[in-house]
């Protein structure tokens, strides 16, 4: 009897995404605007720097993006898209940015989980009202202790996943642990499954590195095109 197919959690940044799309949406209406309202070598300056500057847009906002499954770990980073088998990350590492370690020593970014120092110090505003409504109820009769609900997701609300929230969870009510910033979280929920299938057999195997060509190529060709109209004046 075959196993049920169990769908990869996708991470990615919300932020990124809007900040994508208007990107898109502004360089759309100058450049067309340019095409077909520009005279001399205006229309062809206009083409150039789109095909440049929207491949290198997507690439940056809208592909970065973080596949966990049971068996190994996607990481779509602006130019490339690197498979890991679980067994094969040594660890994840929150620094300056967040980075998958290898058993080999690399060290692979998190694109689509950026570091967000302004995420944890709401995170920690949070947990200090938090703290003090629980120190009020359990001094004052008959007001309500623990956490207060609604501490979970601010703004945005979290990361955008494929299947929901992929396990980013608020605080419950009552519960004493930390509240933890939405980046933070994420990677919480990747050591969790690091931890869990990392020995299991189906989770070995080898890493596999692949370039994004369709993005390289025609930010490339955009970027040559525009050097040699600016050369030819």
């Amino acid at each position: 009897m075959t196993s049920p197919l169990v769908k990869d959690h996708a991470y990615r940044s919300p932020q990124a995404l809007i900040g994508g799309v208007l990107l898109l949406v502004i360089i759309g209406w100058l450049g067309f605007d340019a095409l077909f309202r520009g005279h001399g070598h205006v229309p062809w300056l206009a083409l150039a720097t789109m095909i440049l500057a929207v491949p290198l847009v997507i690439a940056f906002t809208l592909r970065p993006a973080v596949f966990a499954g049971p068996d190994r770990l996607r990481v779509r980073n602006p130019f490339r898209l690197i498979t890991i088998p679980w067994g094969q990350v040594a660890g994840l590492r929150s620094g300056f940015s967040n980075e998958v370690v290898t058993e080999g020593g690399a060290k692979y970014q998190l694109w689509a989980v950026p570091v967000s120092l302004r995420g944890r110090k709401k995170a920690a505003r949070r947990q200090a009202k938090a703290a003090a409504d629980a120190q009020r109820g359990r001094g004052g009769s008959g007001a309500r202790g623990g956490f207060a609900s609604g501490t979970g997701f601010g703004g945005l609300g979290g990361f955008a996943t494929g299947t929901g929230f992929g396990g980013l969870r608020p605080p419950e009510a009552g519960s004493d642990g930390p509240v933890r910033a939405d980046t933070d979280k994420v990677m919480d929920d990747l050591r969790e499954m690091l931890e869990r299938r990392g020995p299991e057999g189906s989770a070995q195997g080898e890493i596999t590195v692949r370039w994004a060509y369709e993005v390289i190529a025609p930010a490339v060709a955009g970027a040559v095109l525009l050097a040699v109209l600016l050369a030819v004046g």
